[in-house]
Parts: structure tokens; C-alpha cells; sequence
């Protein structure tokens, strides 16, 4: 229960100031969007084109892991997953609200669920992300993304949504470790205190998940008299 609510609260409360307390939207946001999202990036500071783009890596790192842990949930984890490519931390914390703890899993792997469990989209996603933090930290300019981030309701709220992602991964790693029998605490705590790049190296690192048949299709498979 004490999950549940911390977990609302912390969403409530990031809705509210992003709507009500976070700088004003400028008149270019959605220009600068449109931009960001075509790959028209001349005169954007490389810090939030780095930015920008690592948002879009934080939804397949959670989805490497939702997509296993909405099996035996009540509520669908594939919706929130999709939303959260368009609107993050908005969409990953009303699922951790609604979730139950599920440190199991059983089912076959479809096409997808091995995609989001290979180590090989986990190192892709981690070279994605350390040429895009290079990008952005060779080229940056710190002085004008602050300025932006105390001007730019866009630019202040991706920021946060970002270090929100980090912030509550954990609250899933723990399942997922548990579901593929890797009960290691010290991996925990590095994975947990990294932001970003812990995570990473977690997918790069997993142990893959054993398909286990469920009641359905072990049922299926008895012989019949």
C-alpha cells in the first residue's frame, strides 16, 4: 500500500508542477519539436538534441522490462509503454500505481518479447546512448540550456521526466531480476544508482528469461482419455 501511494502522489505531484509551477511555453515549442523530431537540429544546442533524442531511449529500456512484468497484471503494461514515447515518467508512473508485485513469469516468447529480451538490443541501446551523450557533451552549451531550462516549460519538464525515469526503474528491476534468478543485491544497488547507463548495463548483462509453459498450454499438451 505504501508503494501505491508513494507512487501516486509522486505522479500527482509531478502532473501538477509540470502544468501549474514549471516555466511558461514559449511561442517557438513547437517549432523547436517538429525540429528535434526531423532531424533538423542547425542551431540547436547539442545538449537537448542529445536530450531529446536519449528520452526516446528511456521507453525501450522500460519496456524491456514492463513487457515481462504486465504478464499476470490486471492492467495491460503495453499501453503504458507506448505512451510513454510521447509523454515518459507521465505514463510509467500510473502503471507502478496499479501494478502488483511479479516476480514470475510463465507463457512462451513471441518475436518481440525476444527482441526486448536480447542482450543485443540492450547493447544497441547503450551504444545509442553513449554516442548521444557525447554528442551532446562535446558540443554542448551548458550556460544556454540553463537558461533554457528556467524559461522553457519544454526544455524544464524533459528535464525532469528524464532523472524521474531514473529515479523509479528500480521499483521494476527487482521483479525482473527475480524472474530470471538473479537474486544479487550488490547488482541491485549498482544498477539502481546509476542513472541511465546502470540500466543499460543491466540489458546488456540479464540473464535471458526461460520461456515456461503456462496452465493453458500445459493443459493442452496432456494427453487426452
Amino acid at each position: 500500500m505504501f508503494r501505491k501511494v508513494f507512487f501516486g502522489f509522486l505522479w500527482i505531484g509531478f502532473v501538477t508542477y509540470a502544468f501549474t509551477l514549471a516555466p511558461p511555453d514559449q511561442p517557438d515549442t513547437l517549432v523547436l519539436i517538429k525540429d528535434l523530431s526531423t532531424g533538423n537540429w542547425q542551431g540547436i544546442n547539442p545538449l537537448i538534441v542529445a536530450l531529446f533524442n536519449l528520452m526516446g531511449i528511456w521507453p525501450l529500456i522500460y519496456s524491456s522490462l514492463l513487457f515481462f512484468d504486465g504478464q499476470g497484471q490486471k492492467i495491460l503494461a503495453w499501453p503504458f509503454a507506448m505512451a510513454s514515447f510521447a509523454v515518459g515518467a507521465f505514463a510509467i508512473l500510473p502503471y507502478l500505481v496499479f501494478r502488483q508485485p511479479n516476480p514470475n513469469y510463465s507463457g512462451s516468447l513471441n518475436f518481440v518479447l525476444k527482441l526486448f529480451d536480447s542482450r543485443i538490443t540492450g547493447i544497441l541501446l547503450t551504444i545509442g546512448a553513449v554516442t548521444l551523450m557525447g554528442y551532446g557533451l562535446n558540443g554542448g552549451d551548458w550556460s544556454d540550456f540553463l537558461q533554457q531550462w528556467q524559461t522553457s516549460r519544454f526544455i524544464h519538464v524533459m528535464s525532469l521526466d528524464f532523472c524521474l525515469l531514473g529515479l523509479v526503474f528500480p521499483a521494476l528491476l527487482w521483479d525482473d531480476m527475480a524472474r530470471r534468478k538473479m537474486n544479487n543485491s550488490f547488482l541491485f544497488w549498482g544498477v539502481a544508482l546509476l542513472p541511465l547507463l546502470g540500466p543499460l548495463f543491466y540489458l546488456c548483462v540479464r540473464s535471458p528469461l526461460s520461456a515456461t509453459p503456462s496452465e493453458t498450454e500445459t493443459n493442452q499438451q496432456q494427453p487426452q482419455t
